[in-house]
């Protein structure tokens, strides 16, 4: 039977960072790399941004910048000024600010909507198992009722017992008559 030096692509992946000999390389189509980049992080980057600007710190950042913006380009001397009445470049400064804010806040509500569905599968799970042991220690009890529903208990075997030695003393007095 002939030998397959062939190996399947998984067996491939699997030894890609390593560098033995008896593995064949992997040859590219290109030889630019691509350009590769942690989505995590990324996203974690996104909800940093979008938490700072929900904040109130943030707000008066800003408020003090285009405070300081109109009042420079309104009170300073005319050659120092950088951007004119209309305030065009501010204008165009918010646009691009509002552009990248939208889609991070966007983000990180996703990474939040997804958290908060694991959480919510996590919660229903823990409920089932709840649930299940709940029901378990409510049959539980359910039969521990009626096992001591079937146990003699103290009152009733002392009322036994006092009938019994009653029967007995009316059997002896019959007895000495006799």
């Amino acid at each position: 039977m002939p030998r397959d030096d062939r190996r399947s692509s998984d067996e491939r992946r699997l030894f890609r960072g390593t560098t033995r000999l008896d593995v064949p390389r992997d040859w590219r189509r290109t030889f630019v790399p691509r350009p590769t980049y942690d989505a995590d992080a990324f996203g974690r980057l996104s909800e940093r941004i979008a938490r700072f600007l929900g904040t109130g710190q943030f707000l008066v950042y800003m408020t003090a910048t285009i405070l300081f913006w109109v009042g420079w380009n309104i009170f300073a001397p005319e050659s120092v000024r950088f951007d004119q009445y209309p305030f065009i470049f501010l204008t165009l400064a918010l646009s691009l600010q509002a552009s990248y804010a939208a889609p991070l806040i966007l983000l990180a509500q996703n990474r939040q909507e997804a958290r908060d569905r694991v959480q919510y599968e996590r919660d229903r799970d823990v409920d089932a198992r709840t649930r299940a042991d709940m029901e378990f220690l409510a049959r539980e009890m359910a039969s521990l009722r009626m096992a001591v529903g079937e146990v003699a208990t103290r009152d009733f075997l002392r009322s036994e017992l006092r009938s019994l030695l009653a029967d007995l003393d009316l059997k002896s007095r019959e007895d000495d008559r006799v």
